[in-house]
C-alpha cells in the first residue's frame, strides 16, 4: 500500500509541475495568413523586373531609410521606428522625411533602450507596424532605397510586409556601408596600410572620419539624414566622381579587389 501511494504522490508532483511550467510559457503564435498584396508591392515586382542600370544617378530618385529595433533577429525582434529621406537631384530633398515611432507586440528590452533611448512609455498608443506599413510604402514609392547596412533594416521590413501583404519589396537597395569599403579600398591600392583591418564602418565613426554633418545617433530619423549625406559624400569620391550611372556604381563593387581569409 504504502508504495503505491508514494507512486501516486510522485506522480501528482510531477504533473503539477509541469502544470506550472506551462503556465509560465508564452502562447504559441500562428503567423497570420496575409491579406491581399499592396497596389505598390504588385507594381514594383513589374517595374524593376527589368531595372535599367543605365539610368543616370542625377536622374534617380532615392529613399534613405534607417530602422530602430527591439534586436537584431528579423525572426523574433521588431521594428520600434523608422525613419527616411528623400534625395533626388543627387541633393536632399528639404520637408520631403517620414519618421514614425512604432509599438512592438512584446515588452522593449532594456537592451535596446538602452541603445536607441526608445522607451516603454513612448511607443504606448503608438500604432502596430502593420498600420504603419502602407503610408511607409506610399512614401517609398518607386524609388530606390538606400541605407547603411540596409540589408539588416530590409530583412525586417520584408518579414513585416510578407506577414502582412504575402510580397516583399522589389526596389533596388544601395548600401553606403558597401560604399564605404569600396572607396576605402580605392584608397589602400596607394598607401602603404591597405590591409590595415583597425577601421570602423560604423555611420558616426566615417561621418566623423570624412567630416560630414553630425546627427545623434541610433535615431531613426537622423540616422537616415546621417546615411544620405554619406551617401552623397561617396557618390562623388569612388573612382575619383566619375560615377555616372548606376551601371558604373555596380560595376564599381564588381570591380572592387578585396583580400580576406
Amino acid at each position: 500500500m504504502s508504495g503505491s501511494a508514494v507512486g501516486v504522490g510522485q506522480a501528482g508532483a510531477v504533473q503539477a509541475f509541469f502544470l506550472r511550467l506551462l503556465g509560465r510559457m508564452t502562447p504559441w503564435r500562428t503567423r497570420p495568413k496575409p491579406g491581399p498584396p499592396h497596389p505598390l508591392l504588385v507594381q514594383n515586382q513589374e517595374r524593376f523586373r527589368t531595372f535599367d542600370t543605365g539610368v543616370a544617378l542625377k536622374d534617380c530618385v532615392f529613399t534613405v531609410v534607417d530602422t530602430e529595433l527591439t534586436g537584431l533577429d528579423p525572426r523574433h525582434e521588431e521594428i520600434v521606428s523608422i525613419g527616411a529621406v528623400r534625395v533626388r537631384g543627387l541633393c536632399i530633398v528639404p520637408g520631403e522625411s517620414f519618421s514614425v515611432l512604432v509599438r512592438p507586440r512584446k515588452d522593449l528590452p532594456k537592451q535596446s533602450t538602452l541603445i536607441h533611448r526608445i522607451t516603454p512609455q513612448q511607443v504606448q498608443g503608438r500604432p502596430r507596424l502593420r498600420h504603419v506599413l502602407p503610408e511607409f510604402l506610399e512614401f517609398v514609392g518607386s524609388s530606390l532605397v538606400v541605407g547603411h547596412n540596409i540589408g539588416l533594416d530590409m530583412a525586417f521590413l520584408n518579414r513585416a510586409l510578407g506577414d502582412v501583404y504575402g510580397l516583399k519589396m522589389e526596389n533596388p537597395c544601395l548600401d553606403t556601408l558597401r560604399m564605404a569599403q569600396i572607396y576605402r579600398a580605392e584608397h589602400w591600392e596607394n598607401y602603404y596600410d591597405r590591409y590595415a583591418l583597425n577601421v570602423s564602418y560604423a555611420l558616426s565613426d566615417l561621418a566623423g572620419e570624412w567630416g560630414l554633418p553630425r546627427f545623434p545617433a541610433h535615431n531613426a530619423l537622423a540616422d537616415a539624414m546621417q546615411t544620405a549625406y554619406l551617401f552623397l559624400y561617396l557618390i562623388k569620391k569612388i573612382q575619383g566622381g566619375r560615377l555616372e550611372t548606376m551601371h558604373d556604381l555596380y560595376r564599381a563593387g564588381r570591380n572592387w579587389r578585396w583580400h580576406s581569409s
